[in-house]
């Protein structure tokens, strides 16, 4: 049984849909870091108050986590009992991506109250370049965490494959 569960991986891998989808098996509350990061319209909330509020949420006894900001990625790591990294292709972000956009154009994202999905190019070459530029923060800061917590999926299906047995499990449990 998992107690705190830090999901990571770039945009369009699916990190919200997981934490949601976990939450509701394994019945721990679950935070979306974008939700903590953007205040209403996108306005960024001041960095060092977000990462106080993130600190103070990894001390608790049951929380699943996403996201990937670098700032407090080595802590909740290491808080963690199940770290889940979604390592994506960059054509499976962009297309998650394009995919998102198009199903939520306008909509508010509920995990991020005040803020419609939107798509701009500053996003689009931020995901387009995620796995050149950026990829390598997590691989330095998984590098010290205990690899039996650590779960690297590829792909959407190797994923589902993995939730699949999970849901079994957990309803042979009850």
């Amino acid at each position: 049984m998992y107690n705190r569960i830090c999901i990571i991986g770039g945009p369009g891998t699916g990190k919200t849909t997981l934490s949601n989808k976990l939450s509701k098996i394994y019945n721990i509350p679950v935070t979306h870091i974008d939700g903590i990061h953007h205040l209403a319209n996108w306005q960024p909330r001041d960095k060092n108050e977000r990462d106080q509020i993130i600190l103070s949420l990894i001390e608790k006894e049951k929380w699943i986590i996403d996201g990937t900001y670098k700032s407090t990625l080595k802590q909740r790591l290491e808080k963690a009992d199940l770290v889940i990294w979604l390592d994506y292709s960059t054509f499976a972000q962009m297309k998650g991506i394009l995919k998102r956009y198009l199903q939520n154009k306008g909509k508010e994202k509920a995990e991020i109250p005040g803020c419609k999905e939107k798509m701009d190019s500053e996003f689009f070459f931020y995901t387009l370049n995620f796995r050149r530029k950026k990829r390598h923060y997590i691989t330095d800061k998984i590098a010290d965490i205990d690899k039996s917590k650590i779960l690297r999926f590829t792909s959407q299906r190797k994923l589902n494959k993995w939730l699949l047995q999970n849901i079994k499990e957990k309803s042979n449990d009850k």
